[in-house]
């Protein structure tokens, strides 16, 4: 009773969803033909290096919401299911920060320890680094705290003697040699089994944040190679820091829960949210700054930024530092390891030292990434593209060879910008703290009073100004190789050497001219006025926003790195000069530079569009092409579908009234109209390539018996694209696809369909504008 009832209990349930009568919806007037009422798998994913529809996505969300909200109110099970939904979100959160700092704490210790690894090893344990080892140490002096019989250097081990020229060559040989080793195996696991696990991958992020669609970028495998190629990237003593890679792991783990949940995973626009956050999580994991992550996911990194993303940021990066801060990856019970306590305040008059630090940080932001870029561009055209692990090994051993002799560059860059961020106290054994003391200078217990420097310090600044060049020069061919490599890291060691090496001039002026104009009245004998830990500080700030442009995030990171909140006013003058003057000679950072030498189609909401070109200009077809690819309404057959499917590889077609009329129905995507005439062809009987293709609200009628059966795909037309005329100003249409995120444009006239607009075709204009190549706007 039941199976004859079913075809009259469908058309009951169908109209109810239409508004047809149930005799309509069996005579054929309804919407039986209409075969997309029922959705079919996979309609609404996109193709492999295509771009997302922000408006379509954020309607689908919309639609699913309302549908979950309407269900709630039937039963208590849709009440939970409703509520279930609304709290997946804040779940994915706090799973990636879970995730997200644990791996963060994992890399840590890796990174110390292989790094320690280099120079010798610990007998009580193999797996802990020099610290660890001797911590363990009831044999440590304070004038050799670094010095513990359970630690022993490579030559100690293998000959038994620790000094001579001897022990130093065989050290000097296995640091070398541990390098090249951790280096080839990092560049062998990312060329054979993750290539997208190389490089910063902050640019691809800030363009898959955009709406781009890279597969692979942020799958398990890139996740999992990149965790492990990053310690030992790291280890080998490269210029480089894991600090931006660990924005891509953290939007790697973002991607892994997304694929958990179906609100996220079948709605590219809601997955971006996610990826927003998780990249404040790993900002957070790699600074120790939560709210400095927030805020560098805001500033640099995305493109769609809503009130609820800045919450669910937060959440992300507070369960992240939460987690990292349990594992205590540093020993010290802190998040970060450069903590610093200065015990002085600044002066006004130290803000012109500061802008200077900041001028010479827009410098070096500018020549870093005209050089870095030049390499890259060489290494893209040339035979050394082809030979990625050959260039890996050469860098690693020039960087070894050259590191080994100086202790500045032989340490970690992390101990390094840590010790040149340390205020030298009365405990402090370093090089840098070698000054002449005066036993009958009275003075209080926590202010150690300025003092003139001794040898030490003399030959630490030889040594830092040598380390200096170093950097400069290495940084620039390091970063880009097909390896986990960060900028943050080793930009801020370049400014803080600088920075250090002005402080201790300045500490050195005052003491011994205190009687100068600009010293006399912040300046007296015998008191601690100049602190060079802080110049160090303000000169990190300075080199890492010259090279990533960033401002309001990088000052707030640096005060929650450090601890030193008291002195935001110099961070912030050192940050905005080194901004100006790097501006001054390019408006891109190294982020943009890297996007525009790879050719993503990236569209930055910061670039400025000036000139008065009129939609019509850029518009395809020109004059010199073949007509526009269109459908009609009724009467283009499934087989006329199918060959312009084939023959063309477009996104989407405008649907007309016809050929002659050429009046804009609506837009069809090319994936939708393939599934539907798939799933058509498979469950709808009578569909052959003959039939004709209805986009009209009205059924068609069958003329006769013998005539094929038509196929409906209203459901699957978007009757309302974004069009613009052909007199609108360019200035306009790009700031359209910058705010709604625009896939695609039409233009008509007077309701006549001209041409389109894709993003591509706004990107290769802007190129054009600005004298570049418009062909490079691809992706490579």
């Amino acid at each position: 009773f039941l199976v004859s009832l079913h075809p009259y209990l469908l058309a009951i349930a169908r109209a109810s969803s239409t508004g047809a009568t149930p005799s309509e919806e069996m005579n054929g007037t309804g919407n039986l033909m209409d075969f997309l009422d029922e959705p079919f798998p996979d309609v609404s994913t996109y193709e492999d290096f295509h771009t997302i529809d922000w408006l379509r996505e954020k309607s689908r969300d919309t639609d699913r919401h309302r549908k979950i909200t309407t269900k709630s109110k039937e039963s208590y099970w849709e009440l939970i299911k409703s509520l279930l939904d609304a709290w997946s979100g804040w779940v994915v959160m706090l799973l990636i920060g879970m995730l997200t700092g644990t791996l963060a704490g994992v890399i840590d210790l890796a990174v110390d320890w292989m790094t320690d690894l280099k120079e010798g090893v610990c007998l009580s344990a193999f797996y802990y680094s020099h610290e660890q080892c001797c911590w363990t140490s009831n044999e440590t002096t304070f004038d050799d705290r670094d010095k513990c019989p359970q630690w022993q250097k490579w030559a100690e081990l293998m000959t038994g003697h620790s000094e001579g020229a001897g022990a130093y060559v065989l050290n000097y040989f296995l640091y070398v040699l541990w390098a090249l080793l951790f280096s080839f195996l990092a560049v062998s696991l990312v060329r054979v089994f993750a290539p997208y696990a190389c490089g910063s991958g902050i640019p691809e992020i800030k363009t898959i944040l955009s709406g781009f669609i890279i597969r692979g970028y942020l799958g398990k495998w890139t996740l999992l190679i990149k965790t492990v190629t990053l310690v030992l990237a790291v280890s080998s003593g490269l210029s480089l820091g894991k600090e931006g890679p660990l924005v891509h792991v953290a939007c790697c783990c973002g991607n892994l829960f997304c694929s958990l949940f179906s609100k996220y995973s079948k709605n590219e626009g809601k997955r971006r949210e996610v990826l927003s956050a998780a990249a404040a999580a790993g900002v957070s994991v790699a600074f120790g700054a939560p709210i400095g992550g927030v805020l560098f996911s805001l500033e640099e990194v995305s493109y769609y930024f809503p009130l609820k993303t800045l919450w669910r940021s937060f959440f992300a990066a507070l369960v992240a530092a939460f987690t990292l801060r349990a594992i205590n990856p540093f020993g010290n019970s802190r998040l970060v390891l450069f903590y610093v306590e200065y015990h002085t305040p600044w002066y006004m008059a130290e803000l012109v030292p500061f802008i200077l630090l900041g001028v010479f940080g827009g410098l070096w932001g500018t020549l870093f990434i005209r050089g870095n870029i030049a390499w890259c561009r060489r290494r893209k055209t040339t035979l050394l593209g082809k030979y990625p692990v050959l260039e890996v090994i050469v860098i690693t051993g020039i960087t070894a060879v050259l590191a080994f002799p100086n202790p500045y560059t032989r340490r970690s860059t992390s101990e390094l910008i840590s010790e040149l961020f340390n205020d030298c106290g009365a405990l402090e054994s370093s090089q840098l703290c070698d000054y002449v003391n005066n036993p009958n200078m009275s003075r209080p217990v926590d202010d150690i009073p300025d003092r003139p420097a001794g040898p030490g310090v003399y030959s630490a600044l030889w040594q830092l100004a040598l380390a200096l060049i170093f950097k400069i020069v290495i940084t620039i061919f390091t970063f880009g190789m097909k390896i986990p490599s960060g900028l943050f890291i080793p930009s801020m060691a370049v400014g803080a050497i600088a920075g250090r090496i002005v402080g201790i001039a300045v500490e050195q002026m005052a003491y011994h001219h205190h009687d100068w104009i600009i010293f006399k009245n912040w300046c007296r004998p015998g008191a601690d006025c100049v602190t060079p830990g802080l110049y160090a500080m303000v000169g990190a700030a300075a080199c890492l926003g010259g090279v990533t442009r960033m401002t309001v995030s990088l000052v707030v990171i640096m005060f929650e790195l450090t601890g030193g909140l008291e002195y935001i006013v110099p961070l912030m003058a050192a940050a905005v000069t080194s901004k100006w003057v790097a501006d001054a000679f390019g408006k891109e950072g190294i982020y943009e530079s890297h996007i525009q030498l790879n050719g993503y189609p990236y569209l930055d909401v910061r670039d400025e569009f000036t000139h008065r070109t009129l939609a019509t200009d850029v518009m395809r077809p020109r004059r010199s092409e073949p007509p526009l690819a269109v459908l009609t309404q009724d009467s283009t057959t499934v087989e006329d579908v199918e060959t312009l499917i084939k023959d063309t590889d477009y996104n989407g077609f405008p649907v007309v009234v016809s050929r002659e009329s050429e009046r804009l129905i609506g837009f069809v995507q090319r994936r939708e109209l393939t599934v539907a005439i798939k799933t058509a062809r498979q469950k709808q009987d009578g569909v052959v390539s003959s039939s004709v293709v209805y986009f009209t609200e009205d059924n068609p009628q069958v003329a006769e018996a013998c005539d094929p059966q038509p196929l409906k795909l209203r459901r699957i037309l978007n009757l309302s694209p974004f069009t613009v005329t052909d007199h609108t100003p360019m200035e306009t249409v790009v700031d359209i696809f910058r705010k709604l995120g625009l896939r695609q444009c039409l233009v008509t006239r007077s309701g006549r369909l001209l041409g389109i607009i894709t993003k591509k075709d706004v990107l290769r204009h802007m190129a054009q504008m600005m004298n570049q190549d418009p062909e490079s706007i691809m992706f490579n």
